[in-house]
C-alpha cells in the first residue's frame, strides 16, 4: 500500500461510524448543497477518523455529520446569501435533523481537533480557490507574496509543493 493510500484509509475500527456519517452527509449534500461539499465532508469524516482518539467515536452519527457540514459552511460562508449554494444554520440543522446548540458543540470540537479557521486552504471549496487569498500566499525570500503573481517558475515550484491549487495560466475555465 502507498503512503497516499495509508493517509486516506480509515481505521477499520472507525469504519462503520465514517460510512454512517458518510452517508448522512451525502445524503444532505445532494439534496441541498453539491458535490464539492460532499466531497470535503468524505474527506473531513475520513480526517477525524484517524485522530486518536477520534471525537467521532463517541455520540450520534447524526449529529456529527451536521457539525462537519457546519464546519465546511463556516470557512466557505455557507450562510452568505450572495453565494451559491447557500443555506442557513437553521436549515442545515434541520435537514440533518438536529439543535443549533448540538451542532455548535459539535463544530467546536472539530475545529479544535483539525485546527480549522474561516479561509482554511484545507478545506475550500475547489470552486471558491481563486478567491480564497490563504491559498496563494506564501512568503518567498522573506516577503509575503502572492504565488498567482509570480513567475511561471515560480507557481510550478510551488504546485510540486502542493503550496497552490494549480498554476493559474493553465485553468482550461479562464477568458
Amino acid at each position: 500500500m502507498t503512503r497516499r493510500a495509508r493517509s486516506n484509509a480509515v481505521p477499520k475500527p472507525m469504519l462503520p461510524v465514517y460510512e454512517k456519517i458518510v452517508g448522512l452527509t451525502d445524503e444532505v449534500c445532494a439534496k441541498h448543497l453539491n458535490s464539492e461539499y460532499r466531497d470535503l465532508a468524505r474527506a473531513m469524516t475520513r480526517v477525524l477518523c484517524g485522530k486518536r482518539p477520534s471525537p467521532l467515536s463517541s455520540g450520534q452519527p447524526r449529529t456529527w455529520a451536521c457539525g462537519i457540514v457546519y464546519v465546511l459552511g463556516r470557512i466557505n460562508f455557507l450562510g452568505d446569501k450572495s453565494m451559491s449554494p447557500s443555506m442557513t444554520t437553521a436549515d442545515l440543522c434541520a435537514a440533518f435533523g438536529v439543535g443549533e446548540s448540538t451542532v455548535h458543540a459539535k463544530a467546536r470540537a472539530i475545529e479544535e481537533t483539525l485546527g480549522t479557521r474561516p479561509l482554511d486552504p484545507q478545506w475550500t471549496l475547489p470552486s471558491l480557490a481563486e478567491k480564497n487569498p490563504l491559498m496563494w500566499f506564501a512568503e518567498v525570500n522573506g516577503l509575503l507574496v502572492d504565488l498567482r503573481r509570480m513567475p511561471r517558475e515560480v507557481q510550478e515550484i510551488a504546485f510540486a509543493k502542493r503550496l497552490i491549487p494549480y498554476i493559474p495560466a493553465d485553468r482550461k475555465d479562464r477568458p
